[in-house]
């Protein structure tokens, strides 16, 4: 039987999923990580999306049968769904890290600092270029806003920020160890 989205109504696409939605749910049982199980209905979609629009396209050719080539799309986007949560993941946890390597530096700051006078001195070291995006983002600015500001791109203000903050942070630190 040849699946062809142009000449079938779409309504079929229906009957498509129902008789399918084993192999597809199988094959993401199978290679979505557990972790990430409550995903899964983003993975059958995303599934059906592509399979839909291939289809639309006449670009099944019934090579293999519709339930095999659906557990391959399913597999490959569990697949992806894996590596893109985990990227997600480990941005989140090199945010946290670093804001945490942050916030020490930030208590110990305000811990020494009178009115302020210990976090200017501890950034008039910093190179103008990290000193600039810091002090627009500790007045609240968001990265677009510090962007348009300074004229540069979003991430280059990410990177500055984050390196002058690492900065920021030796500074201090060393500035602990020396005095």
């Amino acid at each position: 039987m040849k699946f062809s989205m142009k000449r079938k109504e779409e309504a079929n696409f229906t009957e498509i999923v129902e008789s399918t939605k084993g192999v597809v749910l199988s094959a993401i049982g199978k290679t979505l990580d557990a972790e990430f199980s409550s995903h899964i209905d983003d993975v059958v979609q995303e599934t059906y999306l592509r399979a839909y629009k291939s289809l639309k396209k006449e670009q099944f050719k019934n090579n293999s049968s519709l339930e095999t080539w659906l557990y391959a799309i399913a597999r490959n986007e569990s697949l992806r769904m894996n590596e893109k949560l985990i990227r997600e993941r480990k941005k989140s946890e090199n945010l946290a890290e670093s804001m945490s390597s942050f916030d020490a530096v930030e208590k110990s700051v305000e811990q020494k600092s009178e009115e302020g006078s210990l976090l200017t001195t501890l950034l008039e070291k910093l190179p103008e270029k990290y000193r600039r995006v810091i002090e627009l983002d500790i007045q609240g600015y968001r990265d677009q806003q510090i962007a348009q500001e300074l004229q540069i791109s979003v991430g280059t203000v990410k990177s500055r920020n984050s390196r002058g903050r690492e900065k920021l942070r030796q500074i201090a630190l060393a500035r602990e160890i020396s005095g």
